[in-house]
């Protein structure tokens, strides 16, 4: 099995309120990282993940030489370019359940001649990780390089609903053309907020469902947290909806989950084609990386799933 990857690298610096009134402050690695790692851990040795993203010069080697403690990551498609890699802020209140995000140095996006050699899988995962990493007229030609092609697409919408204002924070505000970034995937990720925010209609969820399905896409995926998701898919040409639950963990860190959870639906997509048991497989996968912080936590998360199984 082979899985492509696209999205931005960035570094995550996690600001999570301590009981003293002290922030607890990590640093790592995040954006598309935490696909790359995921989908590293989940596949075999023998399968290959081929992530496509850019890194800033000064940390070209030593992100390429993280990745190659991963016998099944190719690091071909990573790419240098001038200046910073991009640094994110991540500010949670007390209860984990809202953050506030600061982007900074967001690099310019991927181009196609960078994608097209790894087109050739048997999936691939886009990630809007800065929700600047591709362009619509290069996710346009990748749709066009795959159209007779039986290859998985998922597409997760992640920033690509945030703006950014002067001071670099983000905030959520409606896109125009997110029917164009939809159009002939085989599966769209969002959770609920970007749903929430995603049109300048205001479409409830059930709507959107109906809008996105529409639009040759087999299967919407709208996550909520610790609350679980739901997965919308087109039977017999009417929008059949189905939940799955949260999961309940110590939750040491929730950054990252989102990414986790698309790398996981993908791999286990692409082996069985079984939409229910991708779902929730991935969140299961996703709980399992909220009780360890920072990207090499998600190296444990087979531990942890094993460890959950034998109880």
């Amino acid at each position: 099995m082979t899985i492509t990857v696209i999205g931005h690298l960035c570094r995550d610096v996690v600001h999570i309120p301590g009981e003293s009134g002290v922030d607890a402050v990590s640093e790592s690695y995040g954006g598309i990282f935490w696909a790359v790692a995921t989908l590293a851990n989940l596949l075999s040795p023998g399968d290959t993940v081929n992530p496509v993203f850019g890194v800033g010069e000064d940390e070209y080697d030593s992100v390429v030489e993280k990745l190659r403690l991963y016998d099944n990551v190719h690091t071909g498609g990573i790419f240098r370019f001038k200046g910073p890699t991009n640094h994110v802020h991540l500010f949670y209140d007390a209860q984990g359940k809202h953050r506030t995000e600061c982007s900074n140095h967001i690099a310019e996006p991927i181009p196609f001649p960078r994608i097209k050699p790894y087109l050739e899988s048997d999936g691939l995962l886009v990630n809007m990780v800065s929700g600047f990493d591709i362009t619509l007229e290069t996710m346009d030609r990748v749709r066009m390089a795959l159209r007779e092609k039986q290859i998985s697409v998922h597409f997760d919408f992640h920033s690509l609903t945030l703006g950014i204002d002067k001071e670099f924070k983000r905030f959520r505000r409606p896109i125009t053309d997110w029917r164009r970034w939809c159009f002939m995937v085989n599966s769209v990720q969002m959770n609920d907020e970007e749903a929430g925010g995603l049109s300048t209609e205001k479409l409830d969820e059930s709507s959107l469902a109906q809008h996105v399905l529409s639009l040759m896409v087999d299967g919407l995926i709208i996550t909520r947290d610790k609350r679980g998701g739901t997965l919308f898919l087109s039977e017999h040409k009417n929008v059949k909806k189905h939940d799955f639950s949260g999961i309940a963990t110590k939750t040491v860190d929730p950054t990252g989950c989102g990414d986790v959870f698309g790398a996981a639906f993908l791999a286990e997509f692409v082996k069985t084609r079984d939409w229910h048991r991708s779902a929730e497989f991935a969140n299961e996968v996703a709980a399992a990386k909220t009780m360890f912080s920072g990207v090499d936590g998600v190296n444990r998360i087979l531990e942890a799933l094993e460890a959950k199984a034998s109880l």
